[in-house]
């Protein structure tokens, strides 16, 4: 089994930063990605980020290139999701999640998640 914890996020202002953090712990060898996936109210779980194993290949939705950055740290077993630039339509609960395929798109592939931070951005 593997178990994973979340931390930050939180509120911030248009133009503002966050980060989010997510911890790994047990059966972690068997990771191919870990990913960042949102919610908003009455929408589909939506893909944000994602790394691979070996932290050298990122993937991230278009509507966040340019403003968010994922980078990992493999002693701490840690994936960070940088945020910058937010705006109000970055409101939403943030969840990170590890899948063992090789398909870092889709929510439905992913079999550990974590447990939900809300990230709010105000106008």
């Amino acid at each position: 089994q593997l178990q994973l914890v979340q931390s930050g996020g939180g509120l911030a202002q248009d133009g503002g930063s966050l980060t989010l953090s997510c911890a790994a712990s047990g059966s972690t060898s068997r990771r191919r990605f870990t990913g960042w996936f949102r919610q908003s109210p009455g929408k589909e779980r939506e893909f944000v980020a994602a790394i691979n194993w070996s932290l050298d290949t990122t993937y991230l939705a278009d509507s966040v290139k340019g403003r968010f950055t994922i980078s990992g740290n493999d002693a701490e077993n840690t994936v960070d999701l940088q945020m910058n630039g937010l705006k109000p339509d970055d409101t939403a609960v943030y969840y990170c999640a590890v899948t063992t395929t090789f398909k870092p798109f889709d929510p439905n592939r992913y079999e550990y998640w974590g447990q939900g931070t809300q990230v709010t951005v105000s106008p």
